[in-house]
């Protein structure tokens, strides 16, 4: 099971930094509304600039965290949950702005994974 864990934290982390650092100008089919980056994601959501770059702030960090709590467990549990808590704001992000189902997909299968890492 120790590896199931770890695959996670690696597929999460590593996913979360993909879309925040490498693909936030790229347009994909998750986005929320008819959003082609990061920034207009977060203004469909009726969301400031200033909250898109704290909340960049905190997944970024979070995902390096949970990435590292492969070496140091300490930081599993608070990376993983904290995570969780972001991701379940983009799951009512999506349902607020009445997207279709598929575009929470992402972000549910990764609340999953951060719930299993963190209490398995």
């Amino acid at each position: 099971m120790n590896t199931i864990i770890i695959a996670f934290q690696i597929i999460v982390g590593a996913s979360i930094l993909n879309v925040w650092l490498i693909q936030n100008k790229t347009s994909t089919r998750w986005r929320g509304g008819n959003a082609t980056t990061i920034l207009e994601e977060f203004k469909a959501y009726g969301l400031s600039k200033s909250l898109c770059y704290i909340v960049g702030f905190f997944k970024v960090t979070l995902a390096i965290l949970l990435i590292v709590a492969i070496w140091f467990p300490i930081l599993k549990q608070p990376a993983a949950l904290g995570l969780a808590a972001l991701l379940v704001g983009s799951i009512v992000m999506h349902i607020k702005i009445k997207d279709p189902l598929f575009k929470s997909f992402p972000a549910a299968l990764f609340l999953i994974m951060c719930l299993l890492i963190a209490f398995v």
